[in-house]
């Protein structure tokens, strides 16, 4: 019985010693781009495709895609892809033959959407009203 006490013990404390182990946190250098996209035609078709696809790329951290403005902001790991490889994926989309991606200074505008019934966004522009204070809409789109 004292053995079969003494096994368990040692069984349990590798367990503990093994199962504890960390992992090393992966490091990662963040940056962004704002992509001006041509060839989309239509936000569920064109924009929510690349903006889904995107988002799976490995390396991308969290991508945006704004049919009005035709622009797609990203946020990627720089260790693991490049602003040419995200270019270079977009163009890719669809065969290649349908979207043209470039890099741009121009940043899109975006609300969320509890932004978006405060700030009584215009129906035909992605601008909120001048008198909007909201940290969202500090940025007017152009």
């Amino acid at each position: 019985m004292k053995a079969q006490k003494i096994i368990f013990s040692i069984a349990i404390a590798c367990l503990i010693l093994t199962g504890c182990k960390t992992e090393p946190v992966k490091e990662i250098k963040k940056e962004t781009i704002s992509l001006a996209i041509s060839g989309m035609t239509c936000e569920i078709g064109c924009a929510k495709t690349i903006q889904s696809k995107l988002s799976k790329k490995e390396g991308v951290l969290d991508a945006k895609v704004i049919f009005n403005d035709s622009i797609a902001n990203i946020s990627f790991d720089a260790y693991t892809t490049s602003k040419k490889d995200l270019i270079a994926f977009v163009d890719g989309i669809a065969g290649g033959d349908l979207y043209k991606a470039s890099a741009t200074k121009k940043v899109a505008h975006s609300c969320t959407d509890a932004c978006k019934e405060k700030c009584e966004l215009k129906s035909d522009k992605t601008a909120c009203k001048e008198d909007c204070k909201m940290a969202c809409c500090s940025k007017k789109a152009e």
